[in-house]
């Protein structure tokens, strides 16, 4: 009489693999929501230098420096729209400026921040970067 072998995996060994994955997903998925997150932030570093640059040679032109983000003639939003992830704005003129992108939260490009979280990223007339750790 000839007896068969059974091969394959038990119950116990897949669940135990199912486990394993799931553990390490828990762990993976938040930092990879992160990363990409924070790779966000290049489109706001790169408007955010344009925005100096432009401010550089309004100062050249008028000695003063603009709060109005329109007589840059960038085309940047100062309120969330479907083609940034940022919205943008200056504070301070005349002799100084902080040119400042706000993170939306709604009405921006998909994906808005998750969790609903608005952070900063600015950059002053000096060219130093500063915002919401640890998104700079």
């Amino acid at each position: 009489m000839k007896t068969h072998k059974l091969t394959g995996f038990t119950l116990t060994e897949l669940i135990v693999v199912v486990v394993v994955i799931g553990v390490l997903a828990s762990i993976a998925f938040p930092r990879y929501v992160f990363v990409a997150e924070k790779s966000r932030t290049s489109e706001a570093r790169n408007i955010l230098g344009q925005i100096r640059e432009a401010e550089m040679g309004y100062f050249l032109e008028y000695d003063t420096y603009t709060t109005n983000i329109a007589l840059l003639s960038l085309g940047l939003p100062t309120s969330c729209n479907t083609s940034f992830y940022f919205s943008y704005g200056v504070s301070g003129g005349g002799a100084s400026f902080t040119a400042t992108a706000t993170r939306c939260t709604s009405g921006g490009k998909r994906p808005n921040s998750p969790g609903g979280t608005a952070y900063v990223v600015n950059i002053t007339q000096n060219g130093v970067l500063g915002g919401t750790p640890p998104y700079v």
